[in-house]
């Protein structure tokens, strides 16, 4: 093996609906996951023992941190000790619902297999990222993709969003436990797959028909993240949702000056904020 760098993309939830509670615990989701270009950076060197360390020394470095699951998983699987040293350089805020996490342990599937010669196929390293997390399978290939089931039923979506996207995290950590134990699962009454062209015009039809039921309680319990949602709105965004179970907010805006007023308002407040797509917009 060689020391290699791979970034470990975030994401943004396009609607999410929670349709039902499974038998197993687990709930049943509707979603539209997009990347965007923020990202963690992992680096993989040989070593004759493991260890990880990261930039952010308030990560937890044992069994609860999903790179560690996800080595441990793999020699559980392969029976092959893998020595090697990881580094990461955490750039997406942790408990923010724009899978960080998830998609660290992903990359570090996909590479340690690569590198440590495993030669597992995509059918096993798939069925090993489901084992740690939901949204994990997402991450070994990200893509627009309308997902369902747990997160791991995922079908490619041809949409692509080139206005300014401004994501704020007010860095409050919100538990994804708590959040599903406050929502009553429902059916949608609107059809994700039904996303189209993301300019502003769409964008402010589907402001009425597009929904992250995690919003009601967070919201509830976090007034300061409805505030934000409500700050984009304010600040020109035409379309804003919350993702995942929180507390990111992002906006979508029409055009490059509204969102660049808009991050340095944000950014004055003390909040993390992440853009993209400012210069296809200028």
């Amino acid at each position: 093996m060689v020391k290699t760098e791979v970034k470990a993309s975030a994401k943004i939830n396009i609607g999410l609906y929670v349709t039902e509670k499974r038998q197993d615990g687990y709930h049943n989701i509707e979603t539209i996951f997009y990347p965007i270009n923020l990202y963690d950076i992992l680096t993989f060197e040989d070593s004759d023992y493991f260890s990880f360390s990261s930039n952010l020394k308030s990560l937890p470095f044992d069994s609860t941190n999903l790179i560690i699951q996800a080595k441990n998983l793999l020699e559980d699987y392969s029976g092959e000790k893998l020595n090697v040293k990881i580094f990461l350089d955490k750039r997406i805020p942790l408990g923010a619902g724009l899978g960080g996490g998830s998609s660290d342990a992903a990359v570090t599937l996909v590479k340690l297999n690569e590198l440590s010669g495993l030669n597992l196929s995509t059918n096993e390293i798939f069925d090993l990222a489901l084992r740690l997390g939901s949204d994990i399978p997402f991450f070994l290939n990200p893509q627009p993709s309308f997902a369902s089931g747990r997160g791991e039923y995922l079908q490619s979506q041809l949409i692509h969003l080139d206005l300014p996207l401004v994501i704020v995290n007010p860095g409050i950590m919100i538990s994804t436990k708590w959040a599903y134990s406050q929502i009553q699962p429902d059916i949608p009454n609107f059809n994700l797959k039904e996303i189209g062209v993301l300019d502003w015009e769409h964008l402010r039809l589907y402001n009425n028909k597009i929904m992250n039921v995690f919003e009601k309680p967070v919201f509830e319990k976090y007034p300061l993240i409805k505030e934000i949602k409500s700050l984009h709105y304010k600040l020109g965004a035409v379309f804003s949702l919350m993702s995942g179970s929180g507390s990111t907010v992002y906006g979508i805006y029409s055009d490059a000056e509204r969102a660049l007023t808009a991050i340095r308002i944000l950014k004055e407040k003390g909040y993390f904020v992440f853009s993209q797509n400012l210069e296809r917009a200028i």
